[in-house]
């Protein structure tokens, strides 16, 4: 019988270069013949793609932070099902660009929501899953507010204020010290070069735990 994958997620705030380190992270793991399952969320599914544009695109009215947060917990639940689960049981990776971990910042953090409902839905929708690695790219969040502008057009989380993502971020690092071992933080405002070498260094230790040596 196939042993339990590894599910290893990606987190931080907007401009961080997620996307990018998503990909070389990516290479670094296929590369050594590890069986990967890449994925996202909001997304991963149809039904979690079409939820994801309704929550990214900027629209007119406000939208509640609580039909937020139950459009993010539909989604995940529709990933968790068809994806990731059935993926981590087959003794694949599940390399993921955002979690639950996000819905705490944005919804906790930035929206301000009570904790105790998001860890309702996460006991609900979850059960006992949880990410086995947590990678937090942090940046300041001047920092990454400026990259992200530079992209072009933005969505409608990425036309928050200031405060907005300095809560977001203050509840990841916060995250982070709370949740011992899980979590790994990246320093990203450093060159990419730099930041790349610190996620080499983290796969070096996870190859470590589970006996695979990563270039």
């Amino acid at each position: 019988m196939e042993s339990r994958g590894l599910f290893i997620t990606v987190e931080g705030v907007e401009g961080v270069g997620k996307s990018t380190n998503m990909r070389f992270l990516e290479e670094q793991l296929r590369d050594r013949g590890i069986n990967l399952v890449v994925t996202r969320e909001p997304g991963g599914t149809a039904l979690g793609e079409d939820i994801r544009e309704v929550l990214l695109r900027p629209r007119p009215e406000p939208v509640a932070a609580s039909a937020e947060l139950l459009l993010m917990f539909a989604a995940r639940a529709q990933h968790i099902n068809q994806v990731i689960e059935p993926a981590l049981a087959a003794g694949c990776w599940v390399l993921c660009d955002r979690f639950t971990d996000a819905t705490y910042a944005y919804q906790g953090g930035g929206r301000q929501l009570p904790v105790e409902m998001i860890r309702d839905l996460e006991r609900l929708v979850q059960g006992d899953l949880r990410p086995d690695y947590t990678l937090l790219l942090d940046a300041p969040v001047d920092v990454g507010l400026s990259r992200a502008g530079d992209r072009g057009e933005l969505d409608r989380f990425e036309q928050e204020q200031l405060g907005f993502f300095e809560r977001v971020r203050a509840t990841y690092l916060q995250l982070a010290k709370e949740g011992g071992g899980r979590y790994h933080i990246i320093d990203a405002a450093c060159p990419l070069t730099e930041v790349q070498q610190q996620l080499e260094e983290v796969c070096h230790e996870l190859a470590t735990c589970w006996g695979v040596r990563l270039r």
